[in-house]
C-alpha cells in the first residue's frame, strides 16, 4: 500500500497533544493523531493510499490540507510519498 507523509503545519492543541512540524507516515496502520483528526483526514489518506488526485488550492494535486474539528487548532498537511 502506498505511504502517506502527514506533516502538522500548525498546532494551538488545547490539550497539547500535538506540536508544529511533527511528521508521521502512514502505510499499514494509524499515526499516534488524535482520534478527532485522524477521523476528518482518513479519508483522504485513503484516496491518496489508492492513487487519488485531490482538488488542491488552484489546481489538483496528490495532497491536502485539513483542520482539527475543534476550531481548526491543529492543521495537517497530507501528500503521497515520493510527490
Amino acid at each position: 500500500m502506498p505511504q502517506v507523509i502527514l506533516t502538522v503545519t500548525q498546532a494551538n492543541c488545547r490539550c497539547g497533544y500535538h506540536r508544529q512540524g511533527e511528521r508521521f507516515v502512514v502505510g499499514e496502520l494509524c499515526p499516534p493523531l488524535c482520534h478527532e483528526l485522524w477521523h476528518c483526514a482518513y479519508p483522504l489518506v485513503y484516496a491518496l493510499q489508492n492513487g487519488a488526485v485531490l482538488d488542491y488550492g488552484e489546481g489538483r494535486a496528490a495532497a491536502f490540507d485539513v483542520k482539527c474539528p475543534d476550531g481548526g487548532r491543529v492543521v495537517l498537511h497530507g501528500e503521497a510519498a515520493g510527490e
